[in-house]
């Protein structure tokens, strides 16, 4: 008969080290945000298909009790922002465009973003965000980013961010990848404009500001 020997104060010394360790985790870093980072990147990458980068890419979510504001009833301002970031690894892996830029030897950095809440996004309520490439110059990449609710279909809230590159003409490389001249552009929507707008009054203020 096969006779198993178990020591127990040996069990007991390293679940003690496991439960320490993993409370250091929890303490120090954002655990959550890169499992799901390493979630939605490897389902991705083996279980859909590669896409155009002017293709609509779609991450799902739901409002947990960790994404609460103070008030406990809704997703706090703050959570939206933190979610945008999925949808981004999301589309720039699917569409390659991040593979593209990193092999130039370029880099991608959020510059800015902006985002209208039209409703809040109540506990327990799962949504989709979808996440698009509206328009591009030399210099950056624009994305349109909606929180879109799986019950109704209504937009609870919509943003723009600015991607900046660093070391590539990005132009160029979309070009490449959409088999079109490096001038073609999307036209980017009003509300576009205006943000771009608003960026370069910003930067120019505060360009006289460090003179």
């Amino acid at each position: 008969m096969l006779k198993l020997e178990f020591d127990i104060d040996l069990a007991v010394m390293w679940t003690t080290v496991l439960i320490a360790l993993a409370a250091v985790l929890l303490l120090f870093w954002d655990v959550h945000y890169f499992l799901r980072t390493a979630f939605v990147l490897i389902w991705g990458r083996f279980f859909e298909d590669k896409i155009s980068p002017e293709d609509t890419t779609t991450i799902y979510g739901w409002c947990t009790t960790n994404d609460l504001d103070i008030m406990f009833k809704h997703m706090n301002n703050a959570r939206y922002i933190r979610e945008l970031d999925f949808g981004r690894f999301h589309f720039y892996d699917k569409t390659g465009i991040y593979s593209l830029i990193t092999t130039a030897n370029g880099n991608i950095l959020q510059s800015a973003c902006s985002i209208k809440y039209r409703r809040t996004i109540p506990l327990f309520m799962t949504f989709k965000i979808s996440t698009k490439l509206v328009y591009w110059d030399e210099k950056a990449l624009y994305l349109e980013q909606q929180f879109i609710s799986l019950r109704d279909g209504f937009i609870h809230a919509v943003a723009f961010s600015k991607q900046g590159t660093v070391g590539v003409n990005v132009a160029e490389i979309l070009g490449k990848a959409l088999d079109k001249d490096a001038s073609y552009r999307p036209t980017p929507p009003p509300e576009l404009e205006h943000f771009i707008a608003c960026l370069d009054a910003s930067s120019l203020r505060l360009r006289k500001k460090d003179d």
